[in-house]
């Protein structure tokens, strides 16, 4: 199987040469994870994160040319996304909001489980719940996509594991292992500085 980067040249040299199933793969594959990063940076502005993710997009494949594989993709797009959240506030005379808790709360130091237990449990109210799912969103923005596409999936729009297995061609089985490694992720992600890890 082709590593990472490997897949991430043939995808751009695939859209150099003008191939439509290319450009369709880019967008599917790179509009949600772009999207979380904007989101959080974004106060959470669904209308301005997809605005600003599909101007990024766009601005991208005009300068696939100089992408050069140093970063991966998705990075050299968080540059590019980065951007146009500059222009979206300079647009709005306002400045940029604090993008989550993660940097800024004690919350960082919860582990996955204690989220989505308080999640699950119904037992914080509405604008509690909007936190953790910030907390969550921005974190899920530095793991593998792989990770983050089936934490959200399941975690944030509730979908069940039968579910994400026939969205990803998978097995339950093989999405229930993929689950486990990604909770792992994101727990080592918002772990304290420090700490145990446990």
């Amino acid at each position: 199987m082709p590593e990472p980067e490997q897949d991430e040249r043939e995808l751009v040299r695939r859209m150099l040469a003008g191939e439509e199933q290319a450009f369709e793969e880019f967008f599917d594959g790179h509009f949600s994870r772009l999207y979380r990063f904007a989101l959080a940076r974004l106060g959470h502005d669904a209308d301005a994160a997809e605005e600003v993710v599909q101007m990024a997009l766009c601005n991208a494949i005009p300068a696939l040319k100089s992408w050069r594989g140093e970063a991966t993709l998705f990075t050299w797009l968080c540059t590019i996304c980065r951007h146009e959240i500059s222009r979206h506030y300079r647009r709005q005379e306002s400045e940029p909001q604090p993008f989550g808790l993660i940097e800024s709360s004690g919350a960082a130091g919860r582990t996955f489980d204690t989220l989505v237990a308080m999640l699950d449990g119904g037992v914080v109210d509405e604008v509690h719940r909007r936190e953790i799912v910030r907390v969550v969103q921005a974190t899920l923005d530095d793991l593998p996509a792989k990770y983050g596409d089936v934490l959200e999936w399941k975690y944030i729009h509730g979908l069940s594991v039968a579910e994400i297995a026939a969205r990803i061609g998978s097995s339950p089985k093989a999405v229930e292992s993929l689950l486990t490694r990604a909770r792992h992720a994101f727990r080592e992600a918002v772990a304290p500085a420090g700490g145990s890890g446990k």
